[in-house]
């Protein structure tokens, strides 16, 4: 077995081979970019997770309905509204979306995934959303730019598009590309699961890849990027993660696990849900928990989800108060096990690192210089969190964001 190192290259959704995307405005937003269309020139073995929100908007249930083959040939995605809790009628508007997407990409209209983002309640503009499809059908391109404008398209209260390709050598020394798309800031708390995200992913690869391997491999590599991405604790009725591989790399199709391309795809996914957890709603610090040595993965996950969630943490680093005890409080309160006579913490950022505890021991008090040290760490827009419960080898990374006044602010006048 050849093993490859996995390599970030320039690009998004439209990096593999043969995939096409389109990013217009079709008016459901005043100015701003709001549909988007993917699709590729053979039909792609595919595989999705959902939402485990019970309330599951009109999208998902055509989606799952028709990924239940594995085989997808494209994606339309709308932002602006969610199409939720729109009974009949939404479920007719999707079915809809997919039959003319169907028709603009030449395939059957049940090989078509379905999305929609945004404002929940709202019954769809289908006069403005059926003339954007036939438009974006026109405007398909497989450059940079084409895929880039797809990335704008499904925004919501993004700042910025989320993008992310990676290449690697497959096991049988063929080379790949993977490419991806996310949109997410805010109502983020993923835990996708096969039939039941928080945030809209979309992912392509021209490897060759039999749609139950595709489902093996995706859904440990969304376990630890997107399952593990925190921006406010809630958990929307909408989104998924779908991953198309359209075989145009020509190696010989992958039934199993192929660990190159599962490592290759946990990288994009992990790079994908940094990108995610930066720019969440009002979002001024990205936060990376990393938990060790706790006594199996499962209770690191625990420990670390718990850290990244905590609205007293969030708030802390958003006021740049190196406040440890906050920390280890919401590990205590997670379920996993912890010993606080054998946690030992450390902050880092681009301006350094510094020790709060050493197996139990606090090093940092008010005003003393590893305090103030902390607090000038705190200033940086990326702060990393590692603390080691030295209770075993378990390890987890979670990702989220600080808690400041324009979250508050922006989903306070979310639908004014």
């Amino acid at each position: 077995m050849i093993m490859a190192k996995v390599s970030f290259i320039d690009g998004g959704i439209t990096a593999p081979k043969g995939f096409v995307a389109a990013g217009v405005h079709c008016g459901i937003k005043n100015r701003r970019k709001d549909l988007a269309l993917i699709g590729s020139s053979s039909e792609c073995d595919a595989a999705a997770l959902y939402t485990t929100n019970k309330v599951k908007a009109a999208p998902l249930v055509i989606t799952q309905k028709n990924l239940i083959g594995g085989k997808a040939c494209g994606a339309i995605i709308n932002s602006g509204l969610a199409n939720a809790l729109t009974g009949k009628r939404g479920l007719n508007d999707a079915h809809v979306m997919a039959e003319l997407t169907g028709f603009v990409l030449d395939c059957p209209s049940d090989k078509v995934v379905v999305s929609s983002t945004g404002m929940i309640g709202k019954y769809l503009p289908m006069n403005k959303i059926c003339k954007g499809i036939e438009t974006a059908g026109k405007a398909l391109g497989s450059s940079r730019k084409h895929g880039h404008d797809a990335a704008l398209a499904i925004m919501t209260t993004d700042t910025v598009p989320k993008e992310s390709a990676v290449s690697t050598t497959l096991a049988d020394g063929t080379r790949v590309t993977i490419g991806g798309m996310a949109k997410g800031s805010g109502m983020i708390c993923p835990e996708l699961k096969k039939w039941h995200a928080t945030n809209l992913t979309f992912i392509t690869t021209d490897a060759a890849i039999h749609h139950n391997a595709l489902e093996k491999m995706l859904t440990p590599a969304v376990e630890c990027s997107l399952n593990m991405l925190n921006i406010d604790g809630d958990r929307s009725t909408n989104d998924m993660c779908v991953l198309f591989a359209n075989g145009l790399a020509g190696n010989e199709i992958i039934k199993g696990v192929d660990k190159n391309f599962q490592e290759a795809l946990t990288a994009l996914l992990q790079d994908l849900t940094g990108q995610l957890a930066r720019d969440g709603e009002g979002a001024k610090k990205q936060i990376e928990v990393r938990i060790i040595g706790a006594p199996d993965p499962i209770q690191a996950k625990l420990a670390a989800r718990s850290v990244v969630m905590s609205n007293l943490v969030k708030s802390a680093i958003f006021g740049e108060d190196p406040n440890f005890g906050r920390i280890v409080s919401a590990i205590g309160a997670s379920g996993a096990d912890i010993d606080a006579d054998k946690v030992s913490l450390t902050l880092e950022s681009e301006y350094g690192s510094v020790e709060l505890m050493s197996k139990g021991k606090l090093l940092a008090l008010v005003d003393d210089k590893t305090y103030k040290l902390a607090r000038q760490l705190l200033k940086s827009p990326r702060i990393k969190m590692i603390v080691d419960l030295s209770l075993g080898k378990g390890e987890a990374t979670a990702w989220g964001c600080d808690l400041t006044f324009d979250y508050v602010r922006i989903n306070a006048e979310y639908t004014t």
